[in-house]
């Protein structure tokens, strides 16, 4: 009786809920708008709030730099950083993108005329029906790059509520993200004092761990992926790869994911190489093999093996449970995510574990009194002591 009761009034406050969605509604879209600029600017305050405690360290003599000083000084860079990217970077990569979008039906039909001559060549091959797929792969990327280019001609609307949207992030990002770094040491304090008195120190301690596994996977991340693009792309261009610098960069957002990452970015960079000559594929394969073992062997265990501690069956376990889930951004998120579970668990079983070896050393220690001191005989009057 009482759980159906309870099922009963869970059941009645759903029916409720729904049928006074439209309360809820400014709400849903307050949330979503705010949702992805604290998301971003938390993003990189993890990346970036290193990079202020190190400035904050920094002191000659008497000078030393304060931590609105150092924030000043890392957006000073970040924002030169930006404009560096905008003038050099932005402009090659969007002619690089339009060439490719451009030039795919090409590529398709280049990939058609490789691998009938592959076909043509080997005796394996030429029992199965490989023009065909082909064929219909062409088909499908023509289909691709028309749908595109006409999507984008056409929707003007959409263009325009997204131009909208980026300008107003780009405008809040940065405030959200000064004040983050600017008062971070204020936000554990103020926090604090809704906890009660025993439980403070502990909690304080989870929060600091957590923050620290967070910064170092964020800012590992994000060493290790400008080095894979950049180094990538500078490989591309000394084998004279057509679209060098766009595939680097595919490279390095593909390596965001450990271990599948690198075969996600080499792809597209082999079908290009594909349509040139075989030797570029295995140019292509040698630059990935060398970028990728540097990493693997050098970056990677310095950056990010020593804080996460994580064995690989561990992450491929997860990476494929997630990427089921929740897709890309589940493999993205899955390896942090668990990151932080697993310190907030260490941490809470090791102060399970202090408590109970306290306990017990209170419960073996034996009280042991003091002897009591000798005091003097009381003599009869008249007698002397021996």
């Amino acid at each position: 009786m009482f759980w159906s009761l309870e099922i009963l009034i869970v059941a009645t406050l759903i029916w409720v809920c729904t049928n006074i969605g439209f309360l809820f509604h400014p709400i849903g879209v307050f949330l979503s708008v705010v949702f992805m600029p604290i998301v971003i600017s938390g993003f990189l305050f993890y990346m970036l709030n290193p990079l202020v405690k190190t400035l904050t360290r920094i002191h000659y003599k008497k000078f030393r730099i304060s931590r609105t000083g150092a924030v000043a000084i890392v957006f000073v860079l970040l924002f030169g950083l930006l404009a560096w990217g905008a003038v050099s970077l932005i402009p090659r990569l969007v002619t690089q993108v339009t060439q490719l979008i451009y030039n795919l039906p090409s590529i398709a039909t280049e990939m058609q005329k490789a691998a009938t001559e592959l076909i043509s060549n080997s005796s394996v091959l030429k029992k199965v029906d490989v023009s065909s797929y082909m064929k219909q792969f062409n088909v499908e990327i023509s289909k691709y790059a028309q749908n595109f280019l006409s999507s984008l001609s056409s929707s003007i609307v959409t263009v325009i509520s997204t131009i909208t949207s980026v300008t107003i992030m780009a405008i809040t990002i940065p405030v959200v993200l000064f004040y983050m770094l600017k008062d971070s040491e204020k936000f554990i304090p103020a926090i604090s004092r809704f906890l009660p008195r025993k439980q403070r120190p502990e909690v304080v301690g989870l929060i600091q761990k957590m923050g620290d596994t967070i910064s170092s996977y964020i800012s590992g991340q994000v060493i290790e992926c400008i080095f894979v693009g950049t180094f990538t792309a500078i490989g591309y261009m000394l084998i004279g790869q057509p679209y060098g610098l766009l595939l680097g960069v595919i490279a390095g957002l593909a390596n965001i994911i450990p271990y599948l990452g690198p075969y996600i970015g080499i792809a597209p960079s082999l079908i290009v190489a594909f349509t040139r000559s075989p030797m570029q594929v295995v140019y292509v394969v040698i630059v990935v093999v060398i970028v990728q073992q540097v990493d693997g062997n050098l970056i990677y265990p310095n950056i990010i093996g020593r804080t996460l501690k994580i064995h690989p069956l561990t992450i491929i376990i997860l990476l494929l449970a997630a990427g089921n889930i929740a897709g890309i951004l589940g493999m993205v998120l899955a390896i942090p995510f668990y990151a932080v579970v697993r310190t907030v668990v260490v941490y809470l079983y090791n102060i399970v574990e202090l408590r109970n070896a306290e306990r017990m050393r209170m419960q073996t220690t034996v009280y042991r009194p003091q002897p009591a001191k000798a005091t003097k005989l009381d003599l009869p009057a008249g007698k002397k002591k021996k």
